[in-house]
C-alpha cells in the first residue's frame, strides 16, 4: 500500500471513529474521496499537475512547484521573477529558476500571494490536524438531540468536503458565499460542487456592506462549529478575529482550512492543492532523481478528511477549540507514512 493509500484509509478511519463517538456513523469511499475526474478534465500526473495549472520546476539547488491558477498569478510573474515574460511566461520561469536559489524564489512569491513552495519543504510526523484551545468550552447548555449547526464559509475542495462530511454526520450545514466573490467551483466545475454541496441549505452576504458583516458575526456567534479556508486577514478585516468570536461563542469549533498553518508569518501564505502537496512531499520520484506529480490536488482532499475528524473530535470535546487544518502539513503527514516503511 502506498503512502497515499495509507493516509487516505488512516484519515477516514479517524473520521469515522469520530462520528462514531458522537452517536452518528458515517462511511468513508477511501477512493471516491479523493477522485474528482467525473467532475473536472484532468490529464495524468507528471511534470504538470493533473489540471496543467501548477508545474514542477529546477531551480539552482533543488525543485520548486509554481501554480498559477488565477489570471492575477500570471500577472504577478513578471514581478516574482523580476523580468519580462513573452508569450510563453513557463519558458522564462524555468530559465530564471535554474540559476536562483529556491529559498530566494519562495521568498519572493510570499511578497506576491502566489502559490510556489519548495518541494518537500514541509515536514510533518503525521496528518492529522492541530488543536488550539481558545475558549473554556460549553457556555450554554444544548438541548439534548439537537443537531449540530455548521456555519460553512469555505470554497473550492478541501473545505467543502469537510463540512459534506459533517452533513452526512448528521450537521445542520449551511453554506454561506460572499455574494460578491462566490465559490468558483459553482461555474467551474457544477457537477463537483452539486456533490460537495447539495446536502447543505445556502445563504449569501454582501460581506463588503457593514450590514452584510455584522450578520456574518451573528451566525458565526450562533454556530457549532465554523469551517473557513481563508486568511486570517479577511477575519481581522472583519472584525472578526478568533479571539473576538469565541469571546462572543466560547463553545465554537473553528475549522481553520490553510496553506501552511492559521498563526504567524505561514498563516498569510497562499497555497492550493497542488503545490501543498509537493510542498510536503507529496510526490513521486523517478530513478533520476526528479519530483512527479502523484496525483490530482491531493493535499484538498486529505486535509478535507483531516478537518472533519478534527471538527468531529473537538465537538465531543466540548468545542472552545480552534482546528489547525492546514494542507503542506497534512500532505507532509501522509508523504511521512511512506518513510516510515
Amino acid at each position: 500500500m502506498t503512502a497515499l493509500a495509507r493516509g487516505a484509509e488512516a484519515l477516514a478511519a479517524a473520521v469515522e471513529a469520530e462520528a462514531a463517538g458522537l452517536g452518528s456513523p458515517v462511511r468513508i469511499d477511501r477512493r471516491a474521496v479523493m477522485d474528482r475526474s467525473g467532475w473536472v478534465a484532468l490529464k495524468r500526473p507528471g511534470l504538470w499537475s493533473p489540471n496543467r495549472s501548477c508545474r514542477l520546476v529546477r531551480a539552482a539547488d533543488g525543485w520548486i512547484a509554481v501554480n498559477l491558477p488565477r489570471d492575477s498569478d500570471l500577472e504577478a510573474v513578471p514581478a516574482w521573477l523580476g523580468a519580462p515574460v513573452g508569450a510563453d511566461p513557463w519558458r522564462t520561469i524555468r530559465r530564471v529558476a535554474a540559476s536562483t536559489p529556491w529559498r530566494r524564489l519562495i521568498g519572493q512569491a510570499r511578497l506576491l500571494a502566489l502559490p510556489i513552495c519548495g518541494v518537500g519543504e514541509v515536514r510533518a510526523a503525521a496528518p492529522s490536524a492541530r488543536f488550539f484551545r481558545m475558549a473554556p468550552g460549553p457556555a450554554r447548555s444544548k438541548p439534548t438531540g439537537r443537531r449540530p449547526v455548521v456555519l460553512d464559509l469555505s470554497s473550492l475542495w478541501a473545505g467543502p468536503l469537510c463540512g459534506a462530511i459533517l452533513a452526512e454526520a448528521g450537521c445542520a450545514v449551511t453554506k454561506l458565499e460572499s455574494a460578491r466573490r462566490p465559490d468558483v467551483m459553482r461555474q467551474s466545475a457544477p457537477g463537483f460542487f452539486a456533490a460537495l454541496n447539495g446536502r447543505k441549505g445556502e445563504a449569501r452576504l454582501d460581506l463588503a456592506d457593514p450590514a452584510g458583516e455584522a450578520r456574518l458575526g451573528e451566525m458565526m456567534a450562533a454556530s457549532d462549529v465554523v469551517i473557513t479556508s481563508a486568511r486570517p486577514r479577511a477575519f481581522a478585516q472583519f472584525g472578526l478575529p478568533p479571539q473576538v468570536v469565541f469571546a462572543r461563542n466560547p463553545s465554537l469549533v473553528w475549522v481553520a482550512i490553510s496553506g501552511y498553518g492559521w498563526r504567524g508569518a505561514a498563516g498569510e501564505r497562499v497555497a492550493f492543492g497542488d503545490d501543498a502537496a509537493a510542498a510536503g512531499g507529496l510526490v513521486r520520484w523517478t530513478a533520476a532523481g526528479e519530483p512527479r506529480f502523484a496525483g490530482d490536488a491531493l493535499a484538498d482532499p486529505l486535509t478535507g478528511l483531516a478537518a472533519a475528524a478534527g471538527a468531529l473530535k473537538a465537538l465531543r470535546r466540548g468545542g472552545g477549540l480552534l482546528v489547525d487544518a492546514a494542507m503542506a502539513r497534512t500532505a507532509a503527514g501522509v508523504a511521512a507514512l511512506g518513510a516510515a516503511t
